[in-house]
């Protein structure tokens, strides 16, 4: 079952992905943890994507999809995959479908966790995390007992830049303007299920398998 998760930042796919893999027994593999492990075991393709990284550069279509083709040919990935974070454009989808008919292989679901962008800038404006230990909290899903203080440690909570109202509502053009047409995309190929992400995550996760089935 090879799997593509889809949603604007702050919808909870990385969430959903990671319960997927565990139902299912197959790996989830986020884009930011491939461009982990390539620079941290010094692979060509790592090396030159950390010299885009440093520079603040967005990492070149090729390099991200030579990483991502060589960690859909190990062999924990025989019998699927959930990808999260990848694609994000259309010739990003186009190059993994032509690398998957090569194995005579395909995506067979594309699920969009469909959340308004009011919900997710309220959701996203709310986190808040630790200075000291990084736990996370909400300040209306997951308060800490006491305001802006952390319960493991007692450290300050701040909000990161990339929570700021201002910053979300620019993250979200930007996955609007690149990242929307692989809906299109995917529902051309016949694969798209949409499933409402304002439920709780329980009732999210119920949904997509249901999809799955």
């Amino acid at each position: 079952m090879k799997i593509v998760m889809l949603g604007a930042p702050g919808a909870g796919k990385g969430t959903q992905a990671l319960n997927i893999a565990k139902q299912y027994g197959i790996p989830h593999i986020s884009t930011g943890d491939i461009f982990r492990a390539n620079i941290k075991n010094q692979t060509e393709l790592g090396m030159k994507a950390k010299e885009y990284m440093d520079k603040g550069a967005l990492v070149p279509d090729e390099i991200t999809i030579g990483m991502l083709l060589d960690r859909i040919a190990e062999s924990d990935c025989k019998n699927g995959f959930v990808l999260d974070g990848f694609p994000r454009t259309i010739p990003q989808a186009e190059s993994l479908k032509a690398a998957l008919q090569l194995q005579d292989a395909k995506i067979d679901y594309a699920v969009d966790i469909e959340v308004p962008d009011e919900v997710i800038t309220t959701r996203m404006s709310g986190r808040r995390a630790c200075v000291k230990c990084g736990g996370t909290y909400h300040i209306v899903y997951n308060p800490p007992k006491k305001e802006g203080i952390c319960d493991n440690c007692g450290s300050e909570l701040v909000q990161r830049a990339d929570d700021k109202p201002e910053t979300v509502i620019e993250r979200l053009k930007t996955y609007h303007e690149m990242t929307q047409p692989l809906i299109d995309f995917y529902a051309k190929e016949g694969v798209l299920h949409t499933v409402d992400g304002t439920k709780a995550p329980a009732e999210v996760l119920k949904d997509i398998l249901g999809v799955l089935g």
